[in-house]
């Protein structure tokens, strides 16, 4: 058993963003109300299962967002720094892993058509998992020491963008650490984070980074993703402080092992950021 801790942002009119929540298994709800949104901040106990393929829907968590041409862009979030991206019979696995806890049996899912990694981390690059989802014709795309550790595919370095399968644009960006003591983990210009355009619908995936200046250049991010996970990431109050630099209509702390990840939504109750915790831990 599994304890999980979900956040929801809801609107002055009280249009619930948590698509899939699993509402009659919470446990606890305390509202936080504040003049620009109410956040629920919901404790849940639930038993991890391993379901059949066909109910992949059902194991994870889904996200539905509408880009601008108003096409689909379904995000599942799979575990830690994983998740699978769909758009238009595209399918996009980023930083899949095998044996990081929960294990991911990655026969269940498709074949994917990317697969991005950020760096070279037990818990981003895993040789099985690439190679249980690719196909011919599959575009793995990687910083470039994982590149070269791998072997074959794309080395994509910081500052760098390429344009995929489906008029999908992906941009390179920095990741790194910058607090004293920290900076062994994530060097400065090793480690990538991407933005991802789709359909006009932008989305950033930091990778494992602190809230660098590089971050006040993303503009117009509609969807952002950001590690939550000290020492080797960012605090809740640097999360929040790299949102509000930002600017993303939808915030997901991610990478966020035992953070107490709610206080993220607390410190983005001032905002209009609807702050969306899934089991990204």
């Amino acid at each position: 058993m599994q304890t999980s801790v979900k956040v929801a942002a809801l609107s002055p009119q009280g249009h619930a963003s948590y698509r899939g929540m699993d509402l009659l298994k919470a446990a606890e709800i305390v509202w936080y109300n504040t003049p620009m949104k109410t956040i629920a901040i919901i404790t849940a106990l639930a038993m991890t299962t391993t379901i059949a393929a066909e109910s992949l829907a059902a194991e994870f968590k889904t996200d539905t967002f509408k880009t601008k041409g108003g096409k689909e862009v379904v995000i599942t979030a799979i575990k830690h720094a994983t998740m699978r991206i769909q758009y238009e019979g595209f399918d996009i696995q980023v930083d899949p892993v095998v044996k990081f806890a929960p294990v991911t049996d990655y026969s269940k899912f498709p074949k994917a058509d990317v697969i991005l990694v950020t760096h070279e981390h037990f818990d981003h690059f895993d040789r099985d998992a690439i190679a249980t989802l690719k196909k011919d014709g599959t575009q793995v795309i990687a910083n470039p020491s994982v590149q070269k550790m791998l072997g074959y595919g794309t080395a994509m370095a910081n500052g760098e963008s390429r344009v995929v399968c489906n008029g999908i644009a992906i941009e390179a960006v920095p990741a790194y650490n910058t607090t004293a003591g920290r900076t062994k983990f994530h060097p400065k210009g090793r480690d990538n984070g991407y933005v991802l355009t789709l359909d006009g619908l932008r989305i950033y995936i930091a990778g494992d980074t602190e809230d660098i200046p590089e971050m006040a250049k993303l503009k117009n991010i509609d969807v952002a993703f950001l590690p939550c996970n000290q020492p080797y990431t960012m605090t809740p109050e640097q999360v929040a402080k790299a949102a509000k630099t930002i600017k993303p209509k939808v915030l997901f702390p991610y990478h966020y092992s035992e953070t107490p990840v709610m206080r993220v939504a607390e410190l983005m109750a001032d905002t209009s950021i609807d702050v969306l915790i899934r089991d990204y831990q």
